[in-house]
């Protein structure tokens, strides 16, 4: 009826599976006479699907479900459950199909991959990091092969010939990171050929909501233009000296810290009694918040690790090492300077895209994930894709336990240990998930010291990840990880050779505990999606308290709660505010994106003018026929002089170079627009409805600047020794190097909140 209900009114959630299901029994109905079919018959079999045209009918479904079935049976060992198949047509449909950890959601993928691809479309399948999409790829090979279908994938380290032939395959593995750096690559390109990455067709998203939501939020970036920097190491000493409360506060979520008025004062005094809010010097006060921030409200082991003298921020959906993000190159350098490393190269931006932006591209876009209903909204909101939920092959019997709620984190951990000690009795395998890579290792620290020996999975060994997670189901295992989102490997009962199998499932199966609950009710879901895999047994449990980040941020009227004798709270309504301080949390990281999205609507049509004239440069010859008119005689006298042919290359590279030029600065303008924008707020006025007021004219006329720079720059140029023509000689230059990361958003307070802080400390001042 629920469901009914939802088709009626279009929620999200509503893609109706019934069409698929009856499609089942003629599938089956095939099995019999494609099974004697030789292996070469089967594969010939497979090619002849690519006669039909895209969308697929009921009978081409049927056909491709068979052939796909079979031909995963004989070259993978793998017989797709029905249920993988009713993922398979969601796929072929543009859908995000929604499948429980351990349902198979690699073969329905690649199945429904190759369905695209024998349509003649070229697929992207986008996952989460390099591992997996080198993993996966490898995985299903026999499988495309079989089905007559070419696969590569691509990871950090390919080259630049490497990408290109792996992007030429008809199926093409890779992180949504690297496909988005290799786009920004493609953008500066100055030759056709330089391009690697082919017209998008066909997205196909793994860990959809990982991907399309959790790392909507980072920007992807190129920079260039290296500069040297040195580190505040003046700065970090200084706040390094300063106490909490006596000279410095941190609001009650935890997201801005500000200098008392006796703070304010021993910074002066120690820089030599300069006024911090001085109008005619701006320059220190952002050198003492930033480097005040990066000491108090950056958590080494908690946002980021230090690794061989570098520092490495923490994915906060996944738990691990983001090897290629960095925060804004200020607050990354205090940080820095906090550690006492070398500074990271820093320079300027040259272009960014959100992955929301990267993936739009995409005329076609569908995904699967284990937990995409909470996140449906958004899915529908940004990318207009609807969620089709795929039953289980097998019940799921996991037993999903109320949370245990506490006073405090140590009555919380006491009772989790007791626990675990409990429970490591009967030879259950455990698996704790923890918030950070500081609580993991506290936690198997007090665990050791209770006689209970664990392995520990988080970001400072996320390299052996793999090898963990394969054994975390082996009798008496306990293992102590970080969020387990995007893992991409089954945890199965009795281990990796499930030799314990029996003893495992007769204790219980795997006993997943959290100590405390995430920001999002996806995370937790993943995490308890580690246990029951295809009908095992299994149960999970939270241990929550009410000085946990989440609820303590987020539902601050619990402070001052004097809990039972053993610190435990079993009053409904406490327990409720749990529950509502994660969607407290839901709401905030909602508002983020639709944030993000909203500011770059704007900037994505901009960026969209400047690419299509770009093409035309590059493609069409525009720049030269531009400067053939702008500039007739310089251009007539070096055509005579050295030719059409070279004069065109100059006249392509000096117009390209002012197009990326301008692009550049007018970039920076937006970037710098926006941190300052929320100070209209102030005023009543909405910052959208401002960036937007302001951006659009900084961009009238952008095209006829580009053009009027490089008509003079070609109007000096001169034909060089070599008999070429030199465009270096007028400034024409394409950066020394250049080098991608992403953009981890400014954790903290907004624009308005600091600028409000500097005002009141602006008044103090002058009173």
């Amino acid at each position: 009826m629920a469901e009914s209900v939802r088709r009626l009114l279009g929620k999200p959630g509503a893609v109706d599976l019934r069409p698929y299901t009856k499609l089942l029994e003629s599938i089956e109905a095939r099995e019999p006479e494609l099974r004697e079919l030789t292996d070469a018959e089967l594969s010939e079999k497979a090619i002849e699907l690519g006669n039909a045209e895209l969308p697929y009918e009921s009978t081409d479904l049927v056909e491709l479900c068979a052939t796909g079935r079979e031909a995963a049976r004989r070259a993978l060992g793998e017989r797709p459950f029905d249920v993988q198949l009713l993922g398979v047509m969601a796929l072929l449909d543009g859908h995000i199909a929604e499948m429980a950890t351990g349902e198979g959601k690699t073969l329905s993928g690649a199945l429904a991959a190759a369905g695209f691809a024998l349509r003649g479309k070229r697929v992207h399948i986008l996952s989460v990091n390099d591992y997996l999409a080198r993993r996966d790829a490898e995985w299903m090979r026999p499988l495309y092969e079989f089905m007559g279908v070419t696969v590569s994938w691509i990871g950090e380290e390919s080259t630049r010939e490497e990408r290109k032939t792996a992007y030429g395959a008809e199926i093409a593995y890779a992180s949504v990171s690297e496909l988005g750096f290799d786009v920004l690559r493609d953008r500066m390109a100055t030759h056709e050929d330089e391009r690697v990455v082919p017209e998008p067709e066909i997205a196909l998203i793994d860990e959809a909501d990982s991907v399309l939501v959790d790392e909507a939020r980072v920007p992807l970036v190129l920079a260039g233009a290296a500069e040297s920097t040195e580190a505040d190491l003046e700065m970090a000493e200084i706040v390094r000296t300063l106490k909490p409360g006596a000279h410095y506060e941190v609001d009650e979520e935890g997201r801005n810290v500000q200098l008392t008025d006796a703070g304010i004062d021993a910074v002066e005094e120690k820089l030599g009694d300069v006024d911090l809010y001085d109008e005619n010097d701006t320059s220190v006060l952002p050198r003492v918040n930033l480097a005040l921030h990066a000491h108090v409200l950056l958590q080494r082991d908690v946002h980021y690790v230090v690794r061989d003298g570098v520092v490495r921020l923490i994915n906060e959906s996944r738990g691990r090492i983001a090897l290629l993000q960095r925060w804004p190159d200020g607050l990354q350098a205090a940080v820095e300077a906090k550690e006492r490393v070398d500074v990271s190269e820093t320079g300027e931006v040259l272009d960014s895209i959100t992955v929301q932006s990267l993936v739009v591209r995409y005329p076609t876009r569908c995904g699967m994930t284990g937990t995409a209903m909470a996140v449906a909204d958004q899915l529908r909101e940004f990318y207009e894709l609807e969620v089709a939920v795929i039953p289980p092959n097998k019940p799921n019997i996991r037993v999903d336990e109320k949370n245990r709620l506490y006073a405090t984190r140590e009555e919380k951990e006491d009772a989790l240990v007791a626990e675990v000690a409990s429970v490591h009795e009967s030879g259950r395998p455990i698996l704790i998930g923890t918030q950070d890579v500081s609580e993991s290792e506290l936690l198997a620290k007090r665990l050791a010291e209770e006689g209970l020996e664990c392995v520990v999975l988080n970001a400072k060994n996320d390299a052996d990840e793999a090898a963990i997670i394969a054994e975390a189901g082996t009798y008496g295992a306990i293992t102590v990880s970080t969020q387990m989102a995007g893992r991409g490997t089954d945890i199965r009962l009795g281990g990796s050779e499930m030799g314990d199998r029996d003893r495992v499932v007769e204790a219980g199966g795997l006993y997943v505990m959290g100590f405390g609950r995430y920001p999002s009710s996806r995370l937790d879901d993943q995490l308890r999606g580690r246990a029951g895999r295809q009908g095992d047994p299994g149960s999970s449990i939270f241990f929550v308290s009410l000085d946990d980040d989440l609820v303590a941020n987020h539902a601050p009227e619990t402070r001052g709660y004097t809990a039972e004798a053993d610190g435990e709270i079993t009053d409904p309504a406490w327990r409720g505010m749990v529950d509502h301080a994660q969607r407290v949390a839901e709401s905030q990281i909602l508002d983020i994106h639709r944030n993000t999205w909203r500011y770059n609507q704007l900037i994505d049509v901009q960026r969209s003018v400047v690419l299509e004239q770009r093409e035309e440069v590059l493609r069409n010859e525009l720049g030269d026929r531009q400067l053939a008119v702008d500039c007739a005689a310089t251009h007539a006298e070096l055509v005579e002089e050295v030719g059409a042919e070279e004069v065109a290359r100059a006249a392509r590279l000096v117009t390209l170079y002012y197009l990326d030029r301008g692009w550049t600065e007018h970039n920076a303008f937006l970037a710098e627009l926006r941190e300052g924008i929320h100070l209209r707020f102030l005023g009543r006025r909405d910052p959208l409805d401002e960036f937007n007021r302001d951006a659009v004219p900084a961009f009238k006329g952008f095209l006829d600047e580009a053009r009027v720079r490089a008509a003079e720059a070609f109007s000096e140029l001169e034909v060089g020794e070599d008999g070429n023509i030199d465009v270096t000689s007028v400034g024409v230059k394409r950066p020394s190097m250049t080098w991608t990361y992403m953009v981890h958003d400014h954790p903290f307070s907004s624009a308005l909140e600091n600028m409000v802080g500097k005002l009141k400390g602006r008044a103090r001042a002058g009173g």
